[in-house]
């Protein structure tokens, strides 16, 4: 890492070798195959990163846009029977897809519309209008062989392709022995009728047992609730379906509820908080789980309060929620999240949510989400002891990281995070996004002390990042109170061709890196700027073993674009505007951050009748400083005084030489109260200390700033 990075004694270690690693992501019954990979009548879009357009929303931020009579078509990557299709149609639309095998029209044809699309969220601060894609599906009646093609044709509305899923489907399943079939008792498989009396009558005559939904269309039209001790099993999630945009909605539950094998698809096209629109919203109870699920087009897949101990969700697919795939809202204990699949979501595709108790000892493990349109793809905000272990993240879009790790509470009782939060062989592929809240990038994976210090263990290991539009990893208090993150451990990482840099560092504390492998940085390694500014410094603390990023971003003042590499700085800048600062002391409020903050009638003021004093700004990178300028406030209310002042500096923030030795410098409102100090040829520097051992106006240093320039 070089002289970027603060070596600190202690904690250079022996490396070794790392042991073989699982794949990320979720093992899947489906290929997906890329739109703008393919042959094509049509006009391709992308790459965007644009908030609010259409490719920036689109799997690899690219799709392929149809005007009637153009077609994609696809060589088919395996063994398939079913299509899937991810698309988008103009706001206010709906039409029709033609559908062809080996150049043969199938008679029947994929419908798209724009009825689940263009969600607006306006109560949320920088949102724009989003979730312009949508799922739709086919049975093809026939087998196709890897090699084939499947093509897609549009008929009338203008449709933009983005991926398809191609899949060998299994048969429907048969009814289980024993079980009760929701047909018994009266449900209607044509859809026609309501069938929610009969859902009801079947749960409660099968308690122990199972409810069988057999091969069909069913509509309920109220939630369920009272549902315990009891399996809710369908024919496989393209033969079962239920149309209801509330499936379970309970507070409470004994729990050992077992959801299997159909699809639950909702009606739902815009975001209402207040409405519980869920496929489950509340609680299973203990020993519950979900699973071989088709959920979409419901606000949330699973919002989970109450006692959900030892849920297990695992082999679902999540499509088209207006909000989250799946939150747990607190109380969680013991539960696992794994092997799911999740596409298309309004808000955070997987979050843990820890309110009014903690989230314990639970994980999100080898899921695979694309395409979170407003948050993250994976957000634990708060908790006790969570893992995020070899999921695959991609295209998040607004607001939000691949994976963030938050002490945002969003209301109270909030418990912070707690214990060791491990965050494991996970790989995050086009992730971060610009924060128009913020003006400035969120990092494809974040630590964020949001609304409190972060001082949980948080142990990253064996992540791969790759193509993030803009930096790898962050750390960061978004809310804006500069709390630090302290206590993290970034272990075994590669990032190839992250947009701007490796570290975006914007909070007070500090993060140890090792075997951490970069290539392909689109400006430089480290960008280490405190937000606010003057809110502590962040040391990055090199363990052995990185490589690719030991640059540091020169300027503060500005933000890295994607790809701009890192300029040389302005000669006539002032290095140390806005730089970390510290002391040896401090009185009162006026802290070592008020001698950089760019306003000379604020200063920093040290311990009283306690010289010597020194203050230290951290540039950032090593600078052939030749001048300083040193200022109080210029009110005429500050009298004349000489202050005694040495000049050190150091390259590695341990270790400082004398620059210039100690001096009396005069400061004087009548000639600005300003005092220049020449520093000889030859000086390099990084970190900058002044040391004050005497000042006749008072007995303390006092600077209201601190200028440091590269000319003399």
């Amino acid at each position: 890492m070089g002289a970027a990075l603060a070596l600190v004694a202690g904690m250079l270690v022996t490396l070794t070798s790392t042991a073989a690693h699982a794949a990320a992501g979720a093992t899947l019954p489906f290929t997906s195959v890329e739109a703008e990979s393919q042959t094509t009548t049509g006009t391709r879009i992308g790459p965007d990163y644009t908030q609010g357009s259409l490719a920036s929303e689109a799997s690899g931020r690219q799709a392929v846009r149809l005007s009637a009579g153009q077609r994609v078509e696809f060589t088919v990557p395996r063994a398939a029977n079913a299509l899937n299709l991810a698309y988008s149609v103009p706001d206010g639309q709906s039409g029709a897809l033609n559908v062809y095998v080996n150049g043969t029209r199938l008679a029947r044809t994929l419908p798209v519309t724009a009825k689940y699309s263009y969600i607006d969220t306006g109560w949320i601060t920088g949102a724009k209008t989003h979730h312009f894609f949508d799922n739709t599906r086919l049975l093809l009646g026939q087998n196709v062989q890897a090699g084939d093609k499947v093509a897609v044709e549009a008929t009338g509305a203008q449709v933009t392709v983005d991926v398809a899923d191609f899949e060998q489907v299994a048969p429907a399943a048969t009814q289980p022995a024993g079980s009760v079939s929701v047909v018994a008792k009266g449900a209607d498989p044509s859809g026609s009728g309501d069938s929610t009396q009969a859902f009801r009558d079947a749960i409660a005559a099968a308690q122990g047992g199972t409810v069988w939904i057999p091969p069909g269309d069913y509509r309920i039209t109220s939630s369920l609730n009272g549902v315990q001790n009891v399996t809710l099993q369908g024919a496989g999630g393209w033969y079962s379906v239920v149309h209801t945009s509330r499936f379970i909605d309970q507070s409470g539950s004994a729990g050992n509820v077992r959801i299997k094998d159909f699809a639950v698809i909702g009606e739902v096209t815009e975001r209402v908080d207040s409405s519980p629109d869920n496929f489950v919203n509340g609680s299973l109870g203990p020993n519950s789980s979900v699973s071989g699920m088709w959920i979409q087009h419901l606000k949330v897949g699973l919002w989970l309060t109450g006692n959900n101990d030892n849920l297990v969700v695992e082999n679902n697919r999540i499509l088209d929620t207006t909000a989250d795939g799946l939150n747990l809202n607190g109380t969680a204990k013991g539960v696992r999240v794994r092997n799911n699949f999740l596409r298309n979501q309004g808000d955070d595709s997987l979050a843990m949510w820890s309110l009014y108790s903690p989230d314990t000892d639970s994980s999100f493990e080898n899921n695979t989400i694309s395409q979170p349109n407003l948050a993250n793809g994976i957000a634990i905000y708060g908790g006790t002891d969570i893992a995020v272990r070899n999921n695959l993240v991609s295209d998040t879009n607004a607001l939000g990281s691949g994976i963030a790790i938050s002490n945002q509470k969003f209301l109270d009782p909030f418990h912070p995070l707690a214990g060791t939060i491990t965050v494991d062989g996970n790989t995050l592929v086009r992730t971060g996004a610009m924060n128009p809240n913020w003006n400035h990038p969120m990092g494809a994976l974040r630590v964020d002390s949001y609304d409190s210090a972060i001082d949980a263990t948080v142990d990253i290991t064996n992540t791969t990042i790759t193509d993030s539009p803009y930096s790898a990893f962050e750390f960061v208090s978004g809310g804006g109170h500069g709390y630090p993150v302290k206590n993290v451990n970034v272990t075994g990482a590669t990032v190839r061709n992250t947009g701007t840099v490796v570290v975006q560092a914007e909070a007070q504390g500090a993060a140890a890196f090792r075997n951490v492998t970069a290539t392909q940085v689109g400006a430089a390694g480290v960008y280490n700027c405190p937000f606010p500014a003057n809110s502590g410094s962040f040391t990055l603390t090199d363990g052995g073993g990185n490589s690719g990023w030991s640059s540091t971003w020169s300027d503060c003042s500005t933000w890295p674009q994607p790809g701009q590499g890192n300029p040389e700085p302005d000669p006539n800048r002032n290095l140390a505007k806005g730089r970390p600062a510290t002391a040896t002391g401090s009185q009162d409020v006026y802290t070592p951050g008020k001698a950089v903050d760019g306003d000379a009638n604020s200063y920093w003021e040290s311990a009283n009748n306690a010289f010597p004093q020194s203050w230290t700004v951290d540039l950032g990178s090593s600078y052939a400083v030749r001048r300083l300028v040193l200022k109080l406030p210029p009110s005429a209310a500050w009298g004349a005084r000489t202050q005694t002042v040495t000049v050190l500096g150091s390259t590695d923030g341990s270790t400082y030489a004398t620059v210039v030795g100690a001096q009396g410098y005069r400061f004087d409102p009548a000639t600005g109260n300003t005092a220049t100090v020449s520093l000889p040829s030859g000086t390099n520097l990084r970190y900058l200390r002044l040391s004050v051992s005497a000042n006749t106006g008072w007995p303390a240093g006092q600077f209201s700033e601190v200028e440091a320039y590269q000319t003399s």
